[in-house]
């Protein structure tokens, strides 16, 4: 079952409107990218780098996660069940996992 995306967060509809036109479309396009796929193959991918952020916690103290959006974007998300609630964006790649 492939997954599904929550793009309800404040902060990550902020941050994505605030975007230029090549950020906001690789965004665009690294979404598209994971509503094609389950969750073993988001964990497996190599380009998305899928990891755990030690240094921070969701909004409900849940374990946060980040993902590449490009070589300098990361995107700080949450999973919940089937859903990955997406958090922010932090074009400078070091934001995303300072407190």
């Amino acid at each position: 079952m492939n997954l599904e995306l929550d793009w309800n967060a404040p902060t990550f509809q902020r941050d994505l409107l605030a975007l230029d036109k090549n950020n906001r479309n690789a965004v665009l396009n690294t979404c598209v990218r994971l509503i094609q796929m389950d969750w073993d193959m988001l964990h497996q991918h190599p380009g998305l780098n899928w990891e755990v952020v030690r240094s921070k916690t969701g909004p409900q103290g849940e374990r946060l996660y980040s993902l590449r959006v490009t070589q300098s974007m990361r995107l700080l998300c949450v999973r919940r069940g089937n859903y990955l609630h997406c958090i922010s964006l932090h074009p400078d790649h070091d934001s995303a996992y300072t407190r």
